[in-house]
């Protein structure tokens, strides 16, 4: 398979005077469950301090006020959930459809979903019926190892951000093969199913089965719980911005990276948690736009 090599992701534009949030795209998140409100937290602030212009986070209604709590620049939306605290897709599907999705300019969902035949439903819909570039990650990404033949021939953008430990179980390898042949696997997976992955793991892989950009930003401090959440956050928040998507998973992959860096700097390796990177986040962009 012969892929053209990017060497540097495109950078965004700077804002010009008079523009509004409206320029800048209207993120739409579902996350999280019981005991896993963070991960949505995480995924909402890594799309603000990206740039989005609106950023929206839908999670089950027990864990709504946390998320909520975490960080008053986006809004929350509680939906319905199950005795497990996981969203019911069943009695969510008319919010989503009639108030969340309209509106919305990219979906990310999966950070902290749980999984459920509820979860799994939810997932489907997701891939099927709503027309936005959409970024699965995590639990949303074990869902989707269980159809895969619908993820080929859609009319819209899908980007798949999985750590090898999930992308083994999407193509059916184990990590060691996975691990052993990352740019290959993950080229010959989009090409064949027409996504974008973004396998996680040093040296980030993101591509599209024609092109590969391969990361050389961050360090061993963001093997840390969360920061994959982040990332998710990042990307779609520059499919927000009008960047085409696999320009946007390029350039969200080396951005999460210097803002990882950012945080090492600051805070060391050892000691580096999610909202570090978080922290960081700003500053990388600042950084790059200079």
């Amino acid at each position: 398979m012969s892929l053209e090599r990017i060497e540097q992701p495109p950078m965004l534009p700077k804002r010009k005077p008079g523009s509004h949030k409206g320029m800048y795209g209207s993120v739409l998140i579902i996350a999280g469950s019981r005991g896993m409100a963070g991960a949505a937290a995480l995924a909402g602030a890594g799309a603000l301090r990206s740039g989005a212009g609106l950023v929206r986070v839908a999670s089950p209604a027990e864990i709504q006020p946390t998320v909520a709590s975490f960080e008053p620049s986006y809004m929350t939306y509680p939906l319905p959930q199950d005795e497990d605290g996981l969203i019911a897709f069943e009695k969510a599907r008319s919010i989503l459809q009639t108030k969340l999705v309209p509106g919305a300019t990219v979906l990310a969902i999966g950070p902290g979903l749980g999984q459920s035949t509820d979860v799994g439903h939810l997932v489907r819909w997701a891939l099927t019926s709503v027309a936005l570039p959409t970024i699965f990650d995590a639990d949303a990404l074990n869902v989707l190892a269980g159809f895969l033949n619908e993820l080929t021939g859609l009319d819209r953008p899908v980007i798949l951000t999985p750590h090898p430990g999930e992308f083994a179980r999407l193509t059916g390898k184990t990590v060691a093969e996975v691990q052993a042949d990352r740019e290959g696997l993950a080229a010959s997976f989009a090409a064949k199913h027409g996504v974008i992955v973004v396998l996680k793991g040093q040296n980030t892989v993101v591509t599209d089965g024609t092109k590969i950009y391969v990361n050389n930003s961050g360090n061993p401090g963001m093997s840390t719980g969360g920061a994959g959440d982040v990332l998710t956050g990042v990307i779609a928040a520059m499919i927000g911005q009008g960047l085409p998507a696999f320009e946007a998973a390029a350039l969200g992959t080396y951005a999460h990276g210097v803002a990882g860096d950012i945080a090492r700097d600051n805070n060391g390796e050892v000691g580096l948690i999610a909202g570090d990177i978080v922290d960081g986040v700003a500053d990388a962009f600042e950084h790059l736009t200079r």
